[in-house]
């Protein structure tokens, strides 16, 4: 997994486990997302930062989808989700 549980409480500064199915249904889909979009794919499991950092973004963007600050979140996925491509030669 691209990221622990802990670490994703961590990124949307929750205090509970509350949450935990939602958070491990995002967490399970981000690297097919990461692969689909930009086909960057984990290698022997271990994930790029750049993926990691994209991935931390994209689980804020997705957890609260209808925040305020989500076409500030969309522009700077776009830009990391670009390198990413570009990192694998798909730019």
């Amino acid at each position: 997994m691209i990221m622990t549980i802990e670490d994703a409480r961590d990124v949307l500064r929750l205090d509970s486990e509350d949450n935990d199915e939602l958070l491990m249904s995002l967490l399970i889909a981000m690297p097919d997302y990461l692969e689909v979009t930009t086909g960057y794919k984990a290698k022997g499991g271990n994930y790029s930062p750049l993926a990691v950092v994209s991935a931390r973004f994209l689980l804020q963007l997705w957890y609260n989808a209808d925040g305020s600050n989500t076409e500030k979140l969309q522009r700077t996925i776009d830009n990391l989700l670009t390198a990413l491509s570009v990192s694998e030669g798909r730019a």
